[in-house]
């Protein structure tokens, strides 16, 4: 666990300019800066970045966060990765917890020697590519450009047994076995993995080359050889071209999930740069959940033969626990004989986006895939239909999906709702299913924050104050603790902040992302980040915020006793006090709050 001091540390040391210009034109706007949204495709800038509140807000759709945040929305990174990625642009290491004197140190140092090793065989194969005229004449046949082919850093693996130990100093290396670069025999006797192959780099999505796919030329087999898995790759985790793909994805507004290297590139060649491959294995939950950070839909596309659907069946049964409400899942099935890379040349660009726009949804290719075995005009046939969706329904982890799904499988099973759910054992409450196990929890990727803005804007006098306290936190110690309604969403992300000041624990002193980052894992983080959004082109000088600051207290006072006296007349009802001990207590709790008010008690 990274400690919160070294997090805060960090934001304190961070200028959220220099995180945010190198992927984006700034534009200075009075204290802001501008540019054109990266997570959603606009012409004119409404993107904003606050120097002096180190945070950032889209206008246009609600997306806001500190540097942090940033990093994990655009590049898809994890929490404890952008937390990485910051440490590193600032010349600092990122103290990690120890299970034993030296352990964490020691694997730091394995990880780096394998990434070392995979970026020097990266550049190697790269450098060979120029040298092999077969593997450039191979290319130029398959329509790719040099351009194309330094995006996605291809290379060439040149014949030889042993071409990288002209590379490697020490061929015998152990970071070469493990990084899956060489190959053991039986005999003790060394060897390169991969020999006379187009080279494609797999990168992670810092842009680190992590395992390679070799292709033959012409012929041979395999056809594609994969680097194996390693410390550094997981297949089942990894996408190739999702470093290169994620911006294209905001833009087109989906995900296309194909199955080859040659389909993602020929793809980019023509213009779509939004597509995808899983790496030798079917897809997976994680690959749903990774591809969920980027895109709001995502269009599995497959040749159309039965192999085809086999396949996409496979992806629909991996995808069911990390579904979501507010995502959309969809089936592309290529007509006969076409690939991804046949289709666009033979039809262009638009015809497969426009293809894509059209896909199958996943639950229309659910239900389409539970009939075709069922005779549905007979009592067996719809018994049936509804006994084999059930491990599959109650899989889908969108609880609103899952709810669809029940009720569409009752009506095709001529059965009610409440029947189906008696028949599966469930109760209409239930909730859907948890991930199989906590390592699986630990493990799965934190997603960033959500882009949206929350419909409903704190408003009252505890949201003012909540707006105020996010640019002067240490005033916190000057609020009445009774004034703060509990009641109220930005009173209890309030009463958080004077819980913590009053056992002594330190207090975000750098802005408003350092208190943002204070609420990340608290329920209160959404209703906070909202009332940062507020603050966004709002700057006043501390003479202004004390003045707003008094007024607001005294409105939280005034408030406070509107709901002493409702309180009191409700006590009245129910007691039968006299009009004169009610116009005595009234006037007392009047008293007390001008009392506190002014600080005398």
């Amino acid at each position: 666990m990274i400690p919160k001091s070294f997090i805060q540390d960090l934001l304190a040391r961070v200028d959220i300019v220099d995180v945010v210009s190198p992927h984006l034109t700034l534009k200075k706007g009075g204290a802001n800066y501008f540019a054109c949204c990266p997570f959603h495709g606009e012409k004119t800038p409404s993107f904003s970045i606050s120097p002096s509140k180190q945070f950032y807000h889209c206008f246009g759709c609600g997306v806001h966060g500190n540097a942090i945040d940033f990093l994990m929305e655009l590049q898809g990174l994890t929490f404890v990765e952008a937390i990485h990625e910051l440490a590193r642009q600032n010349g600092l290491e990122v103290p990690q917890e120890r299970s034993t004197p030296g352990e964490q140190p020691r694997r730091a140092q394995g990880h780096d020697a394998l990434l070392e090793a995979m970026e020097c065989a990266a550049r190697f194969y790269r450098e060979q590519l120029k040298h092999s005229p077969e593997a450039i004449d191979y290319l130029k046949r398959r329509g790719l450009t040099g351009e194309i082919a330094a995006r996605f850093g291809i290379g060439f693996a040149p014949a030889g047994w042993q071409a990288l130990a002209g590379v490697f100093d020490d061929y015998k290396a152990k970071a070469l076995l493990e990084a899956g670069l060489v190959i053991d025999n039986e005999q003790g006797r060394r060897y390169d993995r991969f020999r006379e192959r187009i080279m494609f780099p797999i990168q992670d999505r810092r842009g680190r080359v992590i395992a390679f796919g070799g292709r033959v030329l012409d012929a041979g087999e395999p056809k594609y050889l994969n680097s194996p898995e390693t410390p550094l790759f997981e297949k089942g985790r990894e996408l190739y071209g999702l470093r290169q793909a994620m911006q294209a994805m905001r833009e087109e507004g989906f995900a296309l999930v194909v199955e080859g290297y040659m389909d993602v590139v020929a793809l980019a060649q023509f213009g779509i740069g939004n597509a995808v491959a899983t790496l030798g294995t079917a897809t997976t939950s994680h690959h749903v959940a990774a591809l969920m950070r980027h895109a709001e839909r995502i269009v599995f596309c497959f040749d159309g033969d039965a192999a085809g659907r086999k396949a996409a069946r496979r992806a629909l049964e991996s995808s069911l626990e990390a579904l979501r409400d507010d995502a959309v899942l969809a089936f592309l099935f290529l007509p006969d004989g076409h690939d991804p890379d046949s289709y666009v040349r033979a039809q262009g660009a638009e015809a497969l986006r426009s293809a894509a726009a059209h896909a199958t949804p996943l639950t229309q290719f659910l239900m389409d895939s539970l009939a075709a075995d069922c005779a549905l005009d007979t009592a067996e046939g719809r018994a049936r239909l509804v006994h084999d969706a059930k491990p599959l329904v109650t899989r889908v982890g969108a609880p609103l999906l899952r709810l669809q799904l029940i009720k569409e499988v009752a009506e095709c099973g001529g059965l009610t709702q409440d029947e189906v759910e008696r028949a599966w054992g469930i109760a209409r409450s239930a909730q859907p299913p948890a991930r199989r196990n906590a390592d699986e929890r630990a493990r799965a990727p934190r997603r960033a924050p959500a882009r949206r803005a929350p419909r409903h804007r704190p408003t009252g006098a505890a949201a003012t104050l909540l707006r105020i306290i996010l640019q002067q936190p240490a005033w916190i110690a000057r609020v009445p603790i009774d004034l703060i309604p509990e009641e109220d969403e930005a009173g209890r992300a309030l009463l958080v902040l004077a819980d913590a000041a009053s056992i002594g624990e330190t207090l975000p002193s750098g802005g408003i992302a350092q208190v943002l980052e204070f609420f990340r894992d608290s329920p209160h983080h959404r209703t906070v980040s909202a009332a940062a959004a507020e603050l966004v082109g709002a700057d006043y000088d501390e003479s202004v915020v004390e003045t707003m600051f008094e007024d607001t207290l005294h409105k939280l006072a005034a408030d406070r006793i509107e709901h002493d006296i409702r309180d009191l007349t409700d006590r009245e009802r129910s007691s039968g006090l006299s009009a004169a001990e009610r116009k005595r207590l009234t006037e007392l709790i009047a008293e007390k709050h001008r009392q506190r008010s002014a600080g005398k008690s």
